[in-house]
């Protein structure tokens, strides 16, 4: 039986700026391998086009921005669906703003029908201001994904689950989330391989949402220890992953 991949970026093949050891292998022997495969991200900040450029400027070449599908494009496709042609308060990077206007969105600081929240290194004091009034007032709270934190070269940083904690306080409102764990991005990917989650693995380093959300889809799942999660660690949860490998590198897609 034919194995799909569906992997994480964050600490799967990269962390920061620098590539984890055996990323570079692991894609491509996925392309020799004519493997299908795609990138699922919870990094809302980058558009596919950024991620691709990364990519390419650490030495993965090969890709081209179907490979790539991420939290911000995944909450623009649902919005879409939810209300079309709506309007936005934003509080996040391009990639997000950029996946909203892409299916017909209007960003705004005026009445917004949704204060849509994800990761953003410009975060400020007005910022939480408005969208906690905004949310008040009755925009619906969204957000693109949980992460609470993000593995960089020398450690950790705040991601958008740390903002969305603040303004979840501040309203007593919980966003609708739309990326992982949230099983609707699984699908969202699966459909895009056109592949069924029986013949399909995540590949994640966070056990609370890539192995979850994996799991919840039906999909087989394997956690790399390169990016949040220690070994430790997993005994925490009341789930395990089918595979733990240290990195990418590692992984024998024939045993699989």
């Amino acid at each position: 039986m034919a194995i799909n991949i569906i992997s994480d970026m964050d600490g799967v093949i990269y962390r920061g700026g620098n590539l984890i050891p055996g990323a570079k292998d692991f894609v491509d022997r996925m392309i020799s391998k004519k493997i299908k495969f795609l990138f699922l991200t919870n990094n809302s900040e980058q558009t596919p086009i950024d991620l691709l450029r990364k990519l390419e400027h650490l030495g993965i070449e090969g890709l081209t921005e179907e490979n790539f599908i991420t939290s911000a494009m995944a909450t623009a496709t649902f919005l879409k669906n939810q209300k079309a042609g709506s309007s936005a308060y934003v509080i996040g990077g391009a990639g997000l703003s950029s996946a909203l206007y892409n299916v017909g969105f209007s960003i705004t600081e005026k009445n917004p029908d949704y204060v849509v929240v994800g990761k953003t290194s410009s975060l400020n004091f007005e910022m939480l201001k408005k969208a906690v009034n905004f949310i008040s007032n009755g925009a619906k709270f969204i957000a693109s994904n949980p992460d609470v934190i993000d593995p960089v070269e020398n450690g950790f940083e705040p991601a958008a689950g740390a903002i969305i904690a603040a303004i979840e306080k501040s309203t007593n409102k919980k966003p609708y989330i739309v990326g992982k764990p949230n099983s609707l991005m699984m699908m969202i990917a699966k459909n895009q391989l056109g592949v069924h989650s029986a013949d399909t693995m995540m590949i994640g380093d966070r056990m609370d949402t890539d192995i979850v959300g994996g799991m919840e889809a039906g999909m087989k799942t394997c956690l790399v220890l390169s990016g949040v999660t220690s070994t430790d660690m997993i005994r925490e949860f009341p789930y395990t992953p089918d595979y733990v490998f240290d990195n990418v590198g590692q992984i024998d897609f024939s045993k699989l």
